[in-house]
């Protein structure tokens, strides 16, 4: 059952936080075309969700991330320009929803990360990797290329140099090095990864909800090469209507901790 692969649960003392599980670890947690198609369609389900402050997306087993996209099934569903289109579609399908996400989403990366699975992880907001996290995209060794969809995000991360470098090398970077090239925010030691990067995810659901989405909006509409309207410039400011913003301002003044609400 791809549901049993792809798996999806919530925070038992903070519901506002869901979990995402890449649940394969006897294969590293490589991807397979149904849990390409499961996470789109869970991604897209979450961010309809608006209970939730924030997603983290991990993995099983503690030993990988992901390494990207399981290579026994090339022979049977990428063999041709055909196939290699029509899987591409579901794959890009699941990186839209990933970043189309409204709720700001962490990643837990513990282990090997490349190929698909920096991809996936240079699509969420925060990234939070243990000292042996390992980062790279060695697909030139495969005869495969990055498509246009799938490099977006990473020279959007890390820049073009960057990506150049780790696409025509094929090298495999450490956690130093993908910290200085800015693929993670953040290096723990390796059995630190998970508290903080809940850490994290409550210091996040701890904000106002409407302002974390807004923000991500607006570095959305930011990234786009083009002037902004009168309304898109309005919205900046909608946040002195919202409820939040009365909660949040009163508990400053009474040195309080603001219940945000969402409204």
């Amino acid at each position: 059952m791809t549901d049993d692969l792809i798996l999806c649960a919530r925070d038992e003392t903070n519901p506002a936080i869901a979990t995402v599980t890449l649940n394969r670890p006897h294969k590293l947690n490589a991807m397979t075309k149904p849990m390409w198609q499961r996470l789109g369609g869970l991604m897209r389900e979450l961010s309809a969700d608006d209970s939730l402050r924030c997603i983290v997306l991990r993995s099983a087993g503690g030993k990988a991330f992901s390494p990207g996209n399981d290579i026994g099934e090339f022979a049977t569903t990428r063999s041709n320009f055909e196939q290699g289109k029509a899987y591409g579609a579901i794959l890009h399908g699941a990186l839209s929803a990933i970043a189309e996400c409204p709720h700001p989403i962490v990643a837990l990366i513990e282990g090997i990360c490349v190929g698909g699975g920096l991809e996936m992880a240079a699509l969420c907001d925060i990234r939070i990797c243990g000292e042996n996290s390992r980062f790279g995209v060695p697909i030139n060794k495969l005869g495969l290329v990055m498509a246009h969809a799938e490099l977006a995000a990473l020279v959007q991360l890390a820049g073009r140099a960057t990506a150049l470098e780790l696409l025509l090398e094929g090298r495999i970077l450490s956690a130093t090095e993908a910290l200085d090239r800015k693929l993670v925010h953040r290096v723990v030691a390796d059995g630190s990864v998970e508290a903080e990067a809940y850490a994290t995810a409550r210091r996040i659901a701890a904000g106002a909800p409407l302002v974390a989405r807004w923000h991500k909006q607006f570095l959305r509409r930011l990234a786009v090469d083009a002037p902004l309207s009168e309304a898109e410039r309005d919205e900046g400011f909608r946040c002195y209507d919202t409820e939040d913003f009365r909660i949040g301002y009163q508990a400053f003044l009474d040195k309080a901790t603001p219940g945000f609400v969402g409204r």
